[in-house]
């Protein structure tokens, strides 16, 4: 990445760096398409995403997204063309990845409804890779209740699977739903993706590098995006949003945490530092982080939320 790489050596940076200003000016003549009621309703818990924010940061790359997706269908018209075939062109399939609590979920929703309001994109579907972690009872006799979120919490092959069959163009392909209230798998519940013009993919390790020779489903992507911070920043948002689920989602007796609401602010603050350090702390270091170079594009926000630099990859 061009911050962390050697003196004279930023030019050979696989990355095109943007300051905000720069990026900003990119779109200037977008209408944003969003009120200021639908983007409190998109944000989440401990992100103060605001109009300036999007209109500056997410209308350009969601811009950006919908020529990659437009010249995607040209370039498939023109190659059926070439080889004389008359297939139809199949989903645009876009990645989001980045650690708990960067902002990397607010991406995703937001995302969607951006590229939504574009007349050659109308159909975005957005996924998430909680569906496809293991049943707790399973993580449970595998012993990885504590790593879940790590790689080997996930059913990857059905996951694989999943997107393979949306990218290859099948009319109805079908998903696990994951609640937060239960922590869990819900049996029978599903999510049902219908041929969408643009899917996206959000999740801790959507990035991740395949294993030996086999086939990984950052393969099947055709853009990326990675939600970049320091380190004690994403720390101190954690910490912000297990406070706000503390008073929130946590009070529900059904809530799989219910036991956290009851802590003290101390306690709770001292509990949220423990899980941080000894789960997410780690998976971001040894599982995450190391993808980020990977990606298309890399969003790098500040201690405040806000996005600060954007990395493209040169093509």
């Amino acid at each position: 990445m061009p911050d962390s790489a050697p003196n004279g050596l930023a030019q050979f940076s696989p990355f095109t760096e943007f300051d905000r200003a720069h990026w900003a000016a990119l779109a200037p003549s977008t209408p944003l398409p969003l009120s200021e009621t639908e983007i409190v309703q998109l944000r989440g818990l401990s992100n103060p995403l605001n109009l300036r924010e999007v209109d500056e940061v997410y209308l350009p790359l969601a811009r950006l997204i919908n020529l990659y997706a437009t010249s995607a269908k040209q370039l498939h018209r023109s190659t059926t063309d070439y080889l004389g075939e008359t297939s139809k062109s199949t989903p645009f399939v876009i990645g989001i990845a980045g650690s708990v609590a960067v902002g990397k979920s607010t991406t995703a929703r937001l995302l969607r409804e951006l590229l939504a309001r574009w007349s050659d994109t109308p159909r975005v579907e957005l996924v998430t890779t909680d569906g496809f972690l293991l049943p707790n009872a399973e993580l449970e006799r595998r012993g990885l209740m504590q790593r879940k979120g790590f790689p080997e919490s996930y059913d990857r092959r059905a996951l694989l699977r999943f997107v393979t069959a949306v990218k290859s163009g099948n009319p109805e392909v079908r998903a696990p739903f994951y609640s937060h209230l239960s922590y869990d798998i819900v049996p029978e519940a599903q999510i049902v993706v219908r041929q969408p013009d643009i899917l996206i993919v959000e999740g801790l390790n959507v990035l991740q590098p395949p294993a030996s020779n086999r086939l990984a489903v950052s393969d099947l992507f055709d853009f990326s995006v990675y939600v970049d911070a320091r380190t004690n920043d994403i720390a101190d948002w954690y910490e912000t949003r297990f406070m706000a689920l503390k008073d929130g989602a946590f009070a529900n007796p059904k809530s799989y945490f219910h036991r956290y609401a009851s802590l003290s602010d101390d306690e709770a603050r001292q509990t949220a530092r423990s899980i941080w350090r000894s789960i997410n702390l780690p998976n971001l270091l040894e599982n995450v982080l190391p993808t980020r170079s990977r990606a298309t594009l890399v969003l790098r926000k500040d201690a405040d939320h806000r996005v600060s630099k954007v990395l493209l990859r040169k093509l």
